[in-house]
């Protein structure tokens, strides 16, 4: 089925930067990338053609107009028409779908023709008003979602953007949501006050419509999320050694909402850490630190509940070893992205918008694409070892302990010699014909069995190709753990 052309059309010199983003989060988004293809005018090459004679064509071809109106009107032609109200009107004649965003401003502070234009496209269509980029994405996210809806393109939605068929607003906690109301405000200055209908407070954070709830707002401000959700809770376990074995010293399963599972998750952790009291010479209070920062293992846990698949039956286990810590969830990167670009400032898109947004406007998520960056920076200025990042059948972030240097001792005897043997001839990418070959092995499923799929399970090498495991093209390398590895096993030659 070809892609759904959407047509983003707004005064350029406003919304650049928030066209630009736009543009990027739709191609780059899971769900949204595999049924939309957006146009932006500035990304075509220079042509020999009139430019609004290009863009009204755009117009014509296009299946949604998606107009983001603000304070300025543009500029105006010999008619005293911009370029935005010519394609609203273009796309009003060819009878295209229609989505009008607002910027949050005052009415004396817009143009008064752009007010003019707003009230033209009030008369025709349900607008939709936003403050950040963030807020964009998300209005953006749930309106073409409900288009797919509509349509029958998806004859369900993605899970945090799905309606609940039997969910009423009966089974929001009210104190919870103005709990967050509250906190909002004071992160982010979130526009509704606490003493607001719960279905406006929800219809603003997109998680009301049609007299129904979204999934995301069960999960977020439910009484009892897992009677709805029985997946939606986090394990945690902490280990005297570097493996899972039994007796398990501490283990606990929490449930609630979204908010109070980070909160429980984070609480386990910190408790079983050691906690250094510093110096007082600057400070009246005395000062302490926990032997990993704790901004790093909240970032950790927010982004496994955050971006996991909800549609999965397993839930997100964080694990404390005397070495390191590992938070997995059930997940996977966007597609084409490498666990590379996780340590590089990149785009957010994250794969439950509707409840990325509330994590963000609490302060949960302090700033959208850049959780990952921090998690290193963090522990990197704690003089921690450089974590890790693996996309295997789930996600895993690995936070590790002071005085590790990702690979102990205890480690190296319990890695079988055939697994040594891997990881002792691993100087860049290779396919798994080329290790056998180097191996001189010839039995595929010997090497599968003893060489491969142990380096993979002890993350001592990772996929190239991550979300393609059975690509053609795929290639193994050394992790970081799996590179101290090596290096150990070197010196004991």
């Amino acid at each position: 089925m070809a892609k759904k052309k959407i047509f983003i059309s707004s005064v350029q010199t406003e919304f650049s930067n928030e066209r630009k983003a736009l543009h990027e989060y739709i191609c780059a988004d899971p769900l949204l990338g595999k049924f939309f293809e957006p146009f932006l005018f500035e990304l075509l090459p220079a042509i020999d053609q009139r430019a609004d004679a290009v863009y009204l064509k755009e117009v014509e071809q296009s299946d949604i107009y998606l107009g983001l109106f603000g304070k300025s009107y543009g500029s105006e032609n010999a008619n005293g028409l911009s370029p935005t109200e010519l394609e609203f009107d273009h796309a009003s004649n060819w009878h295209k779908t229609r989505l009008v965003f607002l910027s949050e401003a005052k009415s004396e502070d817009r143009h008064a023709k752009e007010n003019a234009l707003i009230r033209k496209a009030q008369d025709v269509l349900v607008r939709k008003k936003f403050s950040t980029a963030e807020e964009l994405k998300a209005a953006v996210y749930a309106s073409l979602v409900r288009y797919l809806e509509e349509k029958e393109i998806i004859r369900t939605g993605p899970f945090d953007a799905s309606l609940h068929a039997t969910a009423t607003l009966q089974d929001i906690d009210p104190e919870k949501l103005k709990s967050f109301v509250r906190l909002a405000q004071a992160k982010r200055g979130f526009p509704l006050a606490e003493t607001e209908p719960a279905d406006r407070i929800l219809t603003h954070l997109n998680l009301f419509q049609n007299s129904r709830l979204t999934n995301a707002a069960l999960l977020l401000f439910g009484k009892e999320p897992q009677r709805f959700f029985i997946n939606s809770e986090v394990r945690c376990a902490s280990f005297a050694g570097t493996i899972v074995e039994k007796p398990i010293p501490s283990y606990k399963v929490f449930k609630g909402t979204l908010f109070e599972l980070v909160d429980q998750a984070l609480e386990f952790v910190l408790n079983k850490l050691d906690y250094r009291i510093e110096t007082r010479a600057e400070s009246v209070s005395i000062p302490g630190r926990y032997e990993i920062p704790k901004e790093a293992i909240a970032e950790a846990i927010v982004n496994a509940i955050a971006h996991r698949d909800y549609t999965s039956n397993a839930s997100v286990q964080v694990m404390l070893f005397r070495d390191r810590l590992e938070i997995w969830n059930p997940g996977a990167l966007p597609m084409g992205w490498t666990t590379d670009k996780l340590k590089q400032l990149h785009t957010s898109v994250p794969a439950n918008p509707l409840i990325a947004e509330p994590l963000y406007l609490t302060g949960y998520i302090e700033r959208m694409g850049t959780g990952t960056t921090d998690i290193i920076q963090k522990s990197l200025a704690a003089g921690l070892a450089e974590p890790q990042f693996i996309q295997a059948e789930d996600f895993r972030s690995i936070i590790y302990r002071p005085g590790t240097d990702q690979v102990t001792d205890q480690v190296t005897d319990q890695v079988t010699d055939q697994v040594k043997a891997l990881i002792m001839i691993m100087e860049k990418e290779y396919s798994r014909s080329e290790l056998m070959h180097i191996l001189e092995l010839k039995h595929g499923q010997t090497f599968r069995d003893n060489y491969l799929n142990p380096a993979l399970q002890d993350i001592l090498i990772e996929m190239t190709l991550p979300e393609s495991p059975k690509s053609p093209t795929q290639k193994y390398r050394l992790t970081q753990k799996g590179k101290a590895l090596q290096l150990q096993l070197k010196k004991k030659k």
